[in-house]
């Protein structure tokens, strides 16, 4: 994604195209893949930790990225792609490796069709699931 790419995204969700928001969105469509904030910092060592949780919190909430906690209480974000507001209860499958602590989208794995009970509605659905991804399992065969 190109910085023109990264500005015509942004604004397609209502975001004023700023340097640090502009650097967010690269690392994330560069990664790849749902990164924590401390994973935030590691690749983004020219931006404090403050300003990178301010634009997360930022995209958030203009649908820039979907969260999600991957069962060891760290939120992870990802680009949310859809045109306009998402709707975050047409969820999908996350995947955590217990050995390389990374975190994948599956994003053909959809979460199934829950129905609740009369009186719920959820607001967002998020399944992860937890095991070892298929480098590190590649990795262990090798060894």
């Amino acid at each position: 994604m190109n910085a023109d790419e990264v500005v015509s995204f942004l604004q397609s969700k209502g975001v004023k195209p700023t340097a640090n928001r502009i650097l967010v969105v690269k690392a994330l469509h560069k990664e790849g893949r749902p990164m924590c904030l401390s994973d935030m910092e590691r690749v983004m060592p020219m931006m404090d930790k403050s300003s990178i949780f301010r634009v997360l919190t930022l995209f958030q909430q203009s649908d820039v990225v979907h969260t999600f906690e991957d069962g060891r209480g760290m939120l992870n974000y990802e680009l949310c792609h859809h045109q306009g507001t998402c709707n975050h209860a047409d969820g999908h499958f996350h995947f955590y490796c217990e050995n390389c602590q990374r975190s994948f989208c599956l994003d053909h794995t959809h979460v199934p069709d829950l129905r609740l009970p009369d009186g719920f509605s959820a607001h967002s659905v998020s399944l992860v699931i937890k095991g070892t991804c298929a480098e590190c399992a590649k990795k262990h065969h090798t060894d």
